[in-house]
């Protein structure tokens, strides 16, 4: 398991699991409803964390990426099973009005591919060539913001 699992907790958050003796690479040890306790928080907030601490159990995948896929609304990797990389980073784009580098989709791919098999021998590079070939042949949807992320994001 990887051990550099990094959270966005507050200092209370920290405090409570400090106080119960919980290392942030335990939180996948527990439950959603036992997270809620030690955090002493809502089921929501639970459920956030947990999700971010499970997505960045997939190789060469960050606290940012982990954030984006609850900013999609999901919260495990069983809920990305089968699901379509490709699709996943246009659904992004639209919800975030921009598109993004393509190294993200990259990452949609693996963060799919890491549910359905469990391959841990793969990272987000292990899809560019993928990428590259599907986006040329069926390239993007035409109702793809126009702004780039590079625009956007300073």
């Amino acid at each position: 398991m990887k051990t550099n699992i990094k959270l966005p907790l507050t200092d209370l958050e920290k405090a409570n699991l400090k106080r119960n003796k919980v290392k942030i690479i335990e939180i996948l040890n527990y439950g959603i409803d036992e997270l809620e306790v030690l955090l002493n928080s809502t089921t929501e907030r639970a459920k956030e964390i947990y999700a971010l601490a499970e997505f960045q159990t997939v190789p060469s995948i960050g606290i940012k990426f982990a954030e984006d896929l609850v900013f999609l609304g999901y919260y495990s990797l069983n809920e990305l099973k089968n699901k379509d990389g490709a699709k996943l980073t246009d659904e992004y784009e639209q919800k975030k009005g921009y598109w993004v580098d393509p190294c993200v989709e990259d990452q949609f791919r693996l963060v799919v591919n890491f549910s359905d098999t469990k391959d841990i021998t793969r990272t987000w590079w292990s899809f560019t060539e993928e990428r590259k070939k599907y986006r040329l042949k069926e390239g993007y949807p035409t109702d793809r913001p126009k702004k780039a992320w590079h625009e956007i994001i300073q």
